[in-house]
């Protein structure tokens, strides 16, 4: 499983991030994100290309699950 640590970045840092590895790797993606709308964005993102997201609340923000 491919793993993308875009915690702390800025919009649309974790979205490019995010678009880049879903490209790179078939596998599932665990993307972990900071605040909630980079949460949603992600999601979001998945959805619209095809993919399943869930995500979990860490101790410093979310981890996005996309497969």
């Amino acid at each position: 499983m491919k793993e993308v640590d875009a915690r702390g970045l800025s919009c649309p840092e974790p979205l490019m991030l995010t678009a880049e590895a879903l490209k790179k790797f078939k596998e599932p993606v665990k993307v972990l994100v900071t605040e909630p709308h980079q949460k949603m964005n992600v999601e979001k993102y998945a959805r619209d290309h095809g993919r399943k997201a869930a995500s979990s609340e860490t101790e410093d923000g979310f981890a996005v699950m996309i497969e």
